[in-house]
């Protein structure tokens, strides 16, 4: 799988090469050069797996220069019951993702079970394990500079905290933040944590973080990555639980569902996978299809 920027000016590049940059060198952000295509005898044998195996199953379509059993054990660090375990008294743990059913034919994907209860938590806790693989293997570190109103500080946090060779800044708007979320991320004590709280609003956050990014040589020079929406990885781990809903909602693949995805400012990325015999994978929203 190679990526190509979308404002077309910068070179392919390969799953590991984006992961740490974030946006393109052209300041474009980094989408696969062709959607996998998923066949109907694969989406039958992923139906009866568990999380971390179906993940690294989908992930391993988009993350091709990840050896596959080194990719299988990073999701099976990442996804376990202990991690997500944070749910309802009654939610299994062990599905990560659980579906519970509301009323007949509505149900509600559980995806804010991890330990900063969001659900950024499902994508940010894999990155985690992405970015101290890749430094791992460099020898190399990283410093995260984000921004956030609130969930994704904390969960990137919570998915950052205490890893080798990574440090954490994240700027967030003094004082407009819930009570929750100030106590999760800035009771944090682990040494590669940095909490910058602006006298301003989120927004004006986010336009510091983009202008560092817009400056390429300053980035490189101080290796300066990213976890907000912009790193494709984050995108690539949110894939997983459409499936996995959908799986747990219908009895074949024969059966369509459709996913209601509440989202206040669009964090929330859904992405489309083909099948080729029937598409029933083809939109997480159903949007294509109109």
């Amino acid at each position: 799988m190679r990526y190509v920027s979308t404002r077309g000016r910068a070179p392919e590049a390969e799953f590991l090469s984006i992961l740490r940059s974030g946006l393109a060198p052209d300041g474009g952000l980094y989408l696969p050069a062709h959607y996998p295509r998923v066949t109907a005898a694969e989406l039958n044998a992923w139906r009866a797996l568990d999380y971390a195996p179906l993940a690294a199953q989908i992930l391993r379509r988009f993350a091709t220069d990840i050896p596959i059993d080194e990719l299988d054990a990073l999701c099976q660090r990442t996804y376990n019951a202990a991690t997500f375990g944070f749910g309802r008294a009654d939610s299994n743990a062990r599905a990560i993702a659980p579906l519970r059913w509301l009323a007949p034919g509505l149900a509600l994907l559980e995806l804010a079970n991890g330990p900063t209860l969001a659900f950024k938590d499902i994508a940010l806790q894999l990155v985690g394990g992405l970015f101290e693989y890749v430094l791992a293997g460099s020898g190399t570190r990283l410093n995260v500079l984000g921004a956030t109103s609130g969930d994704t500080g904390s969960a990137a946090e919570y998915a950052l905290r205490s890893r080798p060779g990574i440090r954490v800044f994240m700027l967030s708007p003094y004082r407009r933040m819930s009570e929750f979320q100030r106590a999760q991320m800035y009771s944090l004590a682990d040494a590669n944590i940095v909490n910058l709280a602006v006298d301003g609003t989120f927004d004006q956050c986010q336009d510091m973080v983009k202008a560092v990014f817009a400056d390429r040589d300053f980035r490189e020079q101080f290796q300066i990555g990213t976890v907000n929406s912009i790193n494709w990885a984050r995108i690539a781990a949110q894939v997983v639980y459409y499936f996995k809903g959908y799986f747990a909602a219908t009895r074949d693949n024969t059966q369509r569902v459709s996913f209601a995805v509440p989202s206040g400012n669009f964090g929330q990325y859904p992405r489309r996978l083909d099948c080729e015999e029937h598409g029933v994978a083809d939109c997480a929203t159903g949007a294509c299809h109109q």
